[in-house]
């Protein structure tokens, strides 16, 4: 449920309310919007109607949530949450695009990413330090050493930077080092995993499983805020089908449906979706109109030597005309690229 308060309660009603839901049992997890603040408790519902908290002071309404996703529901939250990544705002009327290469590879090569997707317009940089792969014998990536270069390109380029984490040290080393965690879709239903970066109090960029339906997501972001982050963007990256044409297959439908149903931004991955470079721009034009509130693609300064994705990295030259043509689409959905 969520107790919504009146707009002109005070901070000691507010946490009276907290203190009787937690007497009784209840996980309460306020959220502070901007016209007033409505706190979520998560507990038994049988004892609810005991509780009494439409007559405490403050208390405009108690509202039931009926779906199982409570925390990250637009029932919870009617405005839109805005994630906050170093500088950079997600969820606002500014489209993020985060770009770079799919893994850090050397020194030379993520600098060169780094300062071109700079250049070119992108506000966070991505790069993999920790990479799950299919087949054991792949390019794992160079772990604590490419967290440390993240950082450098961080300090050069004054982008904000966001990487995957796969377990528990990967987890407390990226912590260390760069501005977001990104939860893979791999480890989409690790729900250790997703505790543990709940806890972390970074900002989570959390991608939608292989096969995952949108209640599964929205699930899954649940176990992150209801360890207290709210600081959660969402990242539909395309689904497994039938279809072998392209590396899966990209629900765009799911942007306005996930953003009905939750307050969280949604970014789209129009790389790892189609996994071919040539797919990569319409389909980030596309997912721009469809309402999603940034993107998240890969580019590599030479993406015919790349260790990891090279067929679906862009190019710098194909990234800085992609940007140009983000721009166009952006204003005419009333955003700004």
């Amino acid at each position: 449920m969520v107790v919504v308060m009146d707009g002109r309660a005070s901070a000691e009603q507010v946490e009276a309310v907290i203190m009787r839901l937690e007497e009784c049992g209840f996980s309460a997890h306020p959220i502070y919007g901007v016209r007033r603040i409505v706190i979520g408790a998560v507990g038994d519902r049988r004892v609810l109607n005991s509780l009494g908290l439409e007559t405490m002071p403050g208390v405009e309404r108690v509202v039931p949530i009926m779906k199982p996703y409570k925390l990250v529901s637009r029932e919870a939250r009617e405005e839109n949450t805005v994630v906050r990544v170093g500088h950079v705002a997600i969820g606002g009327s500014q489209l993020a695009v985060i770009a770079g290469p799919c893994a850090v590879e050397s020194r030379e090569q993520l600098l060169a990413a780094a300062h071109m997707v700079q250049q070119a317009g992108a506000a966070i940089l991505r790069g993999g330090a920790f990479k799950p792969r299919t087949s054991p014998y792949s390019f794992q990536g160079l772990g604590e050493k490419g967290l440390k270069l993240l950082a450098e390109a961080a300090r050069q380029t004054g982008l904000a930077t966001v990487t995957e984490v796969v377990d528990e040290r990967s987890l407390e080393l990226a912590v260390e080092y760069v501005d977001m965690l990104q939860v893979g879709a791999r480890n989409m239903q690790n729900f250790r995993l997703l505790q543990m970066v709940g806890r972390s109090g970074k900002p989570v960029l959390l991608k939608r499983g292989l096969s995952a339906t949108v209640e599964e997501w929205l699930m899954a972001a649940e176990y992150i805020m209801s360890e207290g982050n709210g600081q959660i963007v969402l990242c539909e990256r395309g689904i497994r089908t039938f279809e072998h044409s392209t590396r899966n297959t990209l629900d765009l439908s799911a942007v306005p449906l996930v953003k009905s149903l939750s307050h969280l931004p949604v970014i789209v991955d129009p790389s790892h979706a189609t996994g071919d470079r040539r797919l990569v721009g319409p389909m980030a034009r596309a997912a721009v109109a469809a309402g999603a509130d940034g993107l998240l693609i890969e580019v590599h300064p030479e993406p015919t030597q790349a260790l990891c994705d090279g067929p679906q990295s862009l190019t710098p030259a194909q990234f800085v005309s992609l940007m140009e043509e983000l721009r166009a689409v952006a204003a005419a959905v009333g955003r700004a690229a």
